[in-house]
């Protein structure tokens, strides 16, 4: 095949008429099918787009088998310097990397540890302030040669800020200038020219996560911590605990064992659950629900009391416990339930959670 145009990378070359134009992913190039998809009497469209996804797949893959392979001491100093970090976590890079350092500052600030995002272009023009002493500067470039990063780099020189860098390049000027180098293994990028950053973006993020979660477990972060930086949507709300949704006071459906079921009926109906908790001697003794009352049914159940009805081992849950958790409880009988009381360290009755108030609250 004649060498490919660069200067119109991607444009079919000229045939002889009834020749069959090649497109980009011709075998000097990489993996096939990357680019234009070429037909062929066993090959589709759509198997060509196939094969070039899991041809980029596997190319990241092998990218962060090399990266966990390649950690070493360097990764431990570089915790235990953000550990004990006063100030923020400055995170930086240009580009794709920088868009990486954006979502590495975000990952960072929701799990317990302060950080920023610092452009290092606003840097050289007054975003230099944002830096001060007691801060730790986390940069990233593949190359280690950004020059957009000269002036944080100079900056965390004079005033002594720890320079933690993510480099595919030991012998760069970032790695030279940086406290800790954090370095990436060697290994292709998934474009098929090897221009485009993929694999090694890829390795940038996972590197990021990698230290989060690493100082995460670190300090301890809990799932409380957690629940307080993502207050808001899906996740916010399986964070919520069973106190934040369960009914108290007098909503509780409550009457004493000695209760006839004609005035425990009474209860139920008017509290609105479809159950009654029995308590005695200040503790929560049992449960009637709505299965209870079928199976009890019969030409004297109205004469009966509460405490013949009841089921003497009710489930009950905390007011700590996580919301999430307690409809795990509901779900995972051989008969899922709909209500659950909830009761303090004596046993005593302090709420009620209906599975009605996960769904509102976006639990469930």
């Amino acid at each position: 095949m004649p060498p490919l145009d660069m200067h119109g990378l991607g444009a079919p070359e000229r045939v002889a008429p009834g020749l069959e134009a090649p497109g980009v992913g011709s075998p000097g190039l990489g993996a096939p099918g990357l680019g234009a998809p070429e037909q062929s009497a066993t090959g589709t469209p759509a198997d060509a787009a196939l094969a070039a996804g899991r041809a980029v797949l596997e190319a990241e893959r092998a990218g962060l088998e090399a990266l966990e392979h390649a950690l070493d001491g360097a990764f431990a100093s570089a915790v235990s310097v953000l550990e004990t970090v006063s100030g923020r976590v400055v995170v930086s890079g240009m580009g794709k990397s920088g868009h990486v350092a954006r979502k590495i500052a975000a990952t960072f600030a929701s799990t317990g540890t302060p950080s920023i995002f610092v452009h290092p272009a606003e840097a050289s023009h007054g975003d230099l302030g944002m830096i001060v002493p007691g801060d730790a500067v986390l940069a990233l470039s593949n190359s280690g040669e950004t020059p957009e990063l000269a002036d944080l780099i100079a900056h965390a020189r004079r005033f002594g800020i720890p320079l933690i860098a993510i480099t595919g390049r030991a012998a760069s000027a970032l790695a030279a200038e940086a406290t800790i180098v954090l370095l990436l293994p060697p290994a292709a990028e998934a474009c098929p020219m090897g221009l485009a950053p993929t694999t090694s973006t890829t390795m940038q993020l996972a590197l990021g996560d990698a230290l989060a979660v690493a100082l995460l477990e670190r300090r301890g972060f809990s799932p409380a911590d957690f629940a307080a930086f993502h207050p808001g949507g899906r996740l916010g709300a399986r964070l919520r605990h069973v106190r934040e949704l369960m009914h108290g006071g007098e909503a509780l459906p409550l009457a004493p064992p000695s209760l006839p079921m004609e005035q425990a009926l009474l209860i139920m109906t008017g509290k609105g659950f479809g159950c009654l908790g029995v308590v005695e001697h200040g503790r929560l003794a049992g449960i009637v629900t709505d299965g209870d009352l079928r199976r009890a049914m019969g030409p004297d159940l109205l004469a009966r009391t509460a405490g013949d009805v009841m089921n003497p081992r009710p489930l009950t849950v905390g007011p700590d416990l996580l919301a999430a958790e307690a409809l795990r409880l509901m779900n995972e009988r051989a008969r899922p339930i709909t209500t659950l009381f909830v009761t303090d360290t004596a046993g005593a009755p302090i709420g009620i959670l209906h599975l009605h108030d996960l769904l509102r609250g976006g639990v469930a």
